[in-house]
């Protein structure tokens, strides 16, 4: 049986699930794996196209291995594909052969992620900080620039600790036009600290399926034996996400929650919890990964499956994107919920929980004096509600707001809330010694 990307082959003896192979027919051959093996029969998943595929001319071998990946600190400054085949030119010798399929991070040997990772972004570092070891993904809708801000947080990551960093890329089903832009990222101050992993809407979903675990294996090897701090980038978990419906249909699976895989909570977290910290291991592994909202649908499947194995979201808001406010990040709908364990004194600075609690209370009651100028405008306003409304103003200008290319360190981060919060008339938020200290 044919049917691409899925072959039946018959009486074979031995074949297991997860064993590779080899497809031969005419002057071609292709990887496949095999995906079922019972009775005699196995279904083997092609790793490219099957077309032009003929039966009666096809031989199958069978390599008694699983699909596996060199791993070695020389991926760093290079681009590879989804099943991490270099594709700029040359070669890289591997230290050894990894397989793929690794397992999330046992409970008993996890360590609390702790230790701030600087995005140089102000509304994720100041109010949503990223933690070394968590999972934060990034809920963006379409057409917001949710692969523009991955762009800009590869280019100006960067670590406190003074630790090996590393940064891992993965592109999944992308133009190649967006291909060309991360291209863009061997420009960039952390050039020669990442690896871009590219799979593009032409190449196979086997291929936009594999792409997240080949990543995941060279950070697991970067970080629990070579020492390095690895920033995992994903985009978009939503073409991940739809491969593995494709599949599942081709398959004939019970499907689930709007035609995708019933078992995708489980593939979801078997990408996601492979990231962490591990006891008495120095390094780290911290996962960002973007996800795309369907009509700005946050209940989507992807979306809410991802919101129960991660620990926060960054939500991107089109109305801020249609105000021409960019990064469009909606702090009031966003949450880290690790990020107590990063900031404060010895890691940000002493006054950030404050500071951060005084802008969400601010901006919570800047929002309800918006919404009430729309209903009885502006001039019917009290006097504290036109001071908060001129505070969001001045905060979504100021603090929000600011160039995909520009590296806000967390000390400016701060100092640009502490101006904007002279517009206050008080900062009940905030102890007297801070204000004395940094409000001045």
């Amino acid at each position: 049986m044919l049917k691409d990307p899925l072959i039946l082959v018959r009486g074979v003896a031995n074949a297991m699930n997860g064993d590779i192979c080899r497809v031969k027919f005419k002057d071609q051959e292709i990887l496949g794996e095999v995906i079922s093996a019972k009775g005699g029969d196995a279904l083997i998943e092609a790793f490219s196209s099957i077309h032009g595929l003929i039966k009666t001319s096809t031989r199958v071998a069978f390599e008694g291995r699983v699909f596996s990946t060199g791993v070695t600190e020389h991926i760093l400054g290079r681009v590879f594909n989804g099943f991490g085949d270099v594709i700029d030119g040359g070669k890289i010798v591997s230290e050894r052969e990894v397989t793929v399929y690794g397992n999330p991070i046992n409970p008993a040997v996890r360590e609390k992620p702790k230790d701030f990772i600087q995005t140089g972004i102000s509304a994720i570092d100041g109010l949503n900080s990223l933690v070394m070891g968590q999972k934060l993904p990034i809920f963006s809708g379409s057409g917001l620039p949710g692969s523009d801000i991955a762009i800009s947080i590869v280019r100006n990551a960067k670590t406190m600790k003074g630790n090996k960093f590393a940064i891992l890329f993965g592109a999944m089903g992308v133009t190649e036009r967006e291909a060309n832009k991360f291209m863009g990222l061997f420009d960039s101050p952390n050039a020669d600290r990442t690896a871009l992993f590219i799979n593009r809407a032409s190449d196979s979903i086997i291929e936009r399926i594999t792409l997240p675990k080949v990543v995941l294996t060279h950070a697991e090897y970067l970080a629990f034996t070579k020492g390095y701090d690895v920033l995992v980038i994903l985009t978009d978990m939503l073409s991940f996400a739809d491969a593995l419906r494709q599949l599942s249909a081709e398959r004939k699976q019970i499907p689930g929650r709007r035609g995708y895989s019933s078992s995708l909570y489980t593939d979801l977290a078997l990408i996601y919890e492979r990231c962490g910290k591990i006891k008495d291991v120095n390094g780290s592994i911290t996962i960002m990964p973007i996800v795309t909202m369907p009509s700005d649908d946050i209940t989507h499947p992807v979306l809410d499956l991802t919101g129960y194995i991660t620990e926060g979201q960054i939500v991107l808001s089109r109305d801020l994107f249609n105000r021409k406010i960019s990064p469009p990040i909606s702090v009031q709908d966003s949450l880290s919920r690790l990020m107590d364990n990063g900031i404060g004194k010895g890691f940000t600075r002493e006054d950030h929980r404050q500071v951060a609690n005084q802008l969400y209370f601010a901006v919570s009651k800047g929002i309800d004096a918006r919404n009430l100028s729309l209903l009885i405008g502006d001039s019917a306003l009290s006097d504290e509600d036109k001071n908060y409304l001129n505070f969001l103003n001045e905060f979504e200008n100021r603090f929000i707001l600011q160039g995909l290319d520009e590296d806000r360190d967390i000390k400016e981060t701060l100092d640009i809330a502490w101006s904007i919060m002279k517009m206050l008339p008080s900062l009940p938020r905030i102890d007297k010694n801070f204000v004395d200290k940094y409000g001045k």
